[in-house]
């Protein structure tokens, strides 16, 4: 781990803190990813050598625990108290993030939405049978399909065609999707807009927009652009 050589407790944070995809390791660890590729899975990007690599270091400063799985394969993996409270920072960043920073083309990942909205999902509203949701997102260089399935309260994102019955088809432009989840676009605005459109079995479709429980920065207003760079 390099170091700033500096006594300041800012230095010394850092150090641990802004290595390069570790507030995802501890964001992801915090929304309750388990296991390894749990983790893996909702930082699109992060290679499996560095995300080993970083889940050691933050094992070793005391930031994260593990335990071999029961079955003798993998490892459990959790944040530490200090860990939790490593994760206050990541919320501090992300409510500045969200305030002071727009969503920019290159920010509209149509599946890390997804994915966070899997893991903020109002299960209590969640069908007490199997569903299978395919999206398809548009808006992206190349179309984007996913299914999620939901069955006994836990949910799933493939990214093949799972095998089941699909009974509800929502095709949405990326952005859309995007800041929907983000709180900067009601539903109502983006189906009225055709900027996601629902086929299938109607009660789901009225259903569907109330499971999700938003981004946690979704509540923040962001500051406008303008407002950021006067003209002048």
């Amino acid at each position: 781990m390099r170091t700033y050589g500096q006594y300041c407790p800012i230095a010394r944070g850092a150090e641990i803190f802004a290595e390069r995809w570790t507030p995802l390791i501890i964001r992801n660890l915090y929304l309750g990813c388990g296991n390894f590729s749990e983790i893996l899975e909702g930082a699109p990007g992060l290679s499996r050598t560095l995300l080993s690599q970083r889940l050691r270091q933050l094992e070793w400063v005391g930031v994260v625990t593990s335990a071999p799985k029961p079955g003798g394969r993998g490892h459990h993996y959790e944040l530490t108290s200090a860990g939790r409270d490593l994760f206050t920072v990541c919320q501090s960043l992300g409510e500045w993030g969200a305030h002071w920073l727009e969503i920019a083309p290159q920010h509209l990942d149509p599946f890390v939405a997804l994915w966070s909205m899997c893991n903020a999902l109002r299960r209590d509203l969640l069908p007490d049978r199997r569903v299978v949701i395919r999206f398809d997102f548009t808006g992206r260089p190349r179309r984007e399909r996913y299914w999620l399935l939901i069955e006994l309260g836990d949910t799933e994102i493939c990214k093949t065609y799972p095998g089941f019955e699909e009974d509800l088809y929502i095709t949405a432009e990326a952005e859309a999707f995007v800041k929907w989840h983000a709180g900067q676009l009601t539903w109502a605005q983006a189906t009225r807009e055709d900027r996601i459109q629902l086929d299938g079995d109607l009660s789901l479709a009225r259903a569907f927009p109330t499971w999700n429980a938003r981004s946690m920065f979704a509540h923040i207003r962001p500051v406008s652009h303008a407002a950021i760079h006067p003209a002048g």
